[in-house]
């Protein structure tokens, strides 16, 4: 079965920094453009780069920032991963894509030492419909490219502007490669922006996002991600598109997105 990814090699150099260079295939392409790739794929295989960087079993993946600085263009392209904070608590590591000459995406990632506490452990996020017998949601076909064709979505109930949407995807992330949980889970946390539109098809408002913020107080499990989402638009051209993340076994995390609000002409 066809993969998002294709990894053509990987290097090291003498200071650590280890630069993987793949081809994106068809699944990966976007929904604002048809030569570029999709952020939700996007974000997944910077994070498959992060679960292979140096990785400690005492630390997990606390908080992911992404800034999106240009179009992702389809085709080759190249990860760069180094440590810019090394710590035995905490630790910040750098992912640089860049495509064509261009950087494409910067992301910050905190990795934070596991501990214990259980004893003081309490949610204020609470548990969602799970997606086992919600309906299949066709909707979400109204938004073009491949990687939109290439996942599964139910809802139990959604609105314009709010909802909750469940997203599953059959393919792995890189060829030839077993796709973790926390992968495929991070790999379509971007679909959120699409998923409760404040508007109907079709848009007379663009409303891409500038960049993917994830925070996470555990790692996820399972297949099927869960997005508890709002949609806001502000007076001044500028949004925000804010999630829970859930996955089978309950809330793990939030995401949040800054968007731009461009009329269409």
């Amino acid at each position: 079965m066809a993969a998002y990814y294709q990894l053509i090699e990987r290097n090291t150099d003498v200071t650590g920094m280890i630069t993987a260079h793949y081809r994106s295939t068809i699944l990966a392409q976007g929904a604002w453009n048809e030569h570029e790739q999709h952020m939700a794929p996007a974000t997944g295989i910077i994070c498959a780069e992060l679960e292979q960087f140096s990785p400690r079993n005492e630390m997990h993946i606390g908080r992911i920032s992404l800034d999106i600085l240009g179009l992702i263009p389809a085709g080759e392209f190249t990860i760069s991963t180094k440590v810019i904070r090394s710590g035995k608590t905490i630790e910040l590591i750098e992912s640089e894509m860049k495509a064509q000459g261009k950087s494409c995406i910067v992301a910050r990632t905190w990795r934070m030492m596991v501990q214990n506490s259980k004893s003081i452990q309490g949610l204020e996020d609470q548990q969602v419909l799970g997606p086992e017998n919600a309906p299949i949601w066709e909707g979400i076909r109204q938004w073009p490219g491949g990687y939109i064709q290439s996942i599964q979505a139910r809802s139990h109930e959604r609105r314009e502007g709010q909802g909750v949407v469940w997203l599953n995807t059959v393919h792995d992330m890189v060829e030839g490669q077993t796709t973790s949980d926390f992968v495929r889970l991070m790999g379509m946390v971007d679909t959120a922006n699409g998923v409760v539109s404040r508007q109907s098809w079709p848009f007379t408002w663009g409303f891409p996002n500038l960049d993917l913020q994830i925070h996470l107080h555990r790692l996820p499990q399972g297949k099927w991600l869960g997005l508890e989402t709002i949609q806001q638009y502000g007076a001044d051209g500028i949004g925000l598109t804010s999630s829970v993340l859930h996955d089978i076994d309950g809330p793990f995390g939030r995401s949040e997105q800054i968007l731009t609000l461009r009329q269409i002409s």
